[in-house]
């Protein structure tokens, strides 16, 4: 693969081709500083060299706990933000080179070898003048909930991964950060949309979570025994209660007290279907119960509403389940 700039098409004008997702573009050392620290933490910055003069500009996207965001600081510059604390940070070199300290570990990334800084390492960085990187920025509760609720562990548990990332040899990966750009470079309301937020939130830490080693790797899920139709029932009620709100499988496996596996084991035997699945049939539901109460609803905003943001995908879907379109049922209303 190439190591030169921008060496995957559609991700070489990321984020900088939507202008109002740009939070900044400075000269000055101390606002720049202050600017990132807004988004990421308060940290040291310092111009290697000192011929040498900043051309910062950075843009942002935020996803709920996620957010998506491209720094280029035009200078070599030393950065100290110590240990990042309550977030993840994966960062990929679409140009340039850094060097990147953290715990134990040390990586040269480039634009084939990301970094994955975990939040309890203290970190140090060093970035060539034409580094230009594209970040996803993770809240940690978001990745711990999930490995714990993948090993059956009820306690959040710091989770480190391996710093090194070979991020263009995982295709999940590579899509996800399509999909996450293609999202920035259309109007996204996050409070309007707040299921698809919580969906985009789950996204990421599953797909980061499957595609880079980390402590708890290999820790097998809890033993339990088998799971008890109660268990179930129990994330019924849950689900029936809650299907307009975001809803992810690491909470109901909480809410079950079994590992995720175990959950899905007993909807499987019981329902036959997964739990996410007998969720996004009781959101058709609703979609359904909206369309034919509200006939003036748009029906991409009712769907969008339900946490369904691919309109084709969702009238396939509610076709399955209710034998007709939703425009029928619109005009049924």
């Amino acid at each position: 693969m190439s190591s030169g700039p921008y060496p995957t098409p559609g991700l070489s004008g990321a984020l900088i081709n939507a202008p109002e997702r740009q939070l900044f573009a400075s000269r000055d050392l101390a606002q720049t500083r202050a600017l990132v620290a807004q988004v990421m933490k308060p940290h040291d910055l310092h111009v290697h060299g000192g011929s040498q003069q900043l051309n910062s500009r950075m843009h942002h996207m935020a996803f709920g706990g996620v957010s998506l965001n491209r720094l280029k600081y035009g200078a070599d510059v030393d950065i100290e933000p110590g240990s990042l604390d309550d977030f993840y940070l994966i960062q990929m070199p679409l140009a340039g080179h850094a060097h990147i300290a953290s715990g134990g570990q040390q990586v040269e990334s480039d634009p084939d070898v990301a970094s994955v800084i975990s939040p309890t390492e203290s970190t140090v960085m060093r970035w060539s003048a034409d580094c230009d990187q594209l970040m996803v920025r993770i809240d940690r509760q978001l990745v711990e909930r999930a490995v714990g609720a993948r090993t059956g562990r009820g306690e959040p548990e710091a989770v480190r991964f391996q710093l090194a990332f070979p991020w263009r040899d995982s295709a999940p990966w590579r899509c996800l950060l399509f999909y996450l750009n293609d999202c920035a470079n259309h109007p996204f309301d996050a409070v309007q949309y707040r299921l698809m937020v919580a969906q985009i939130e789950q996204l990421v830490v599953s797909t980061l979570v499957a595609a880079q080693p980390h402590n708890l790797g290999d820790v097998k899920p809890a033993r339990c025994t088998a799971v008890l139709p109660r268990h179930v029932r129990r994330v019924q009620d849950y689900l029936r209660e809650h299907a307009s709100e975001p809803v992810n499988a690491d909470q109901l496996a909480l809410i079950a007290g079994v590992s995720l596996r175990s959950l899905y084991a007993g909807f499987r035997d019981y329902c036959g279907v997964s739990p996410l699945q007998y969720l996004r049939n009781l959101r058709l539901d609703g979609a359904r119960q909206t369309l034919l109460n509200e006939p003036d609803s748009n029906i991409a905003n009712v769907a969008m509403r339900w946490g369904f943001g691919h309109l084709g995908r969702f009238s396939i879907e509610y076709k399955q389940r209710f034998g007709e379109s939703p425009s029928q049922s619109v005009r049924r209303g």
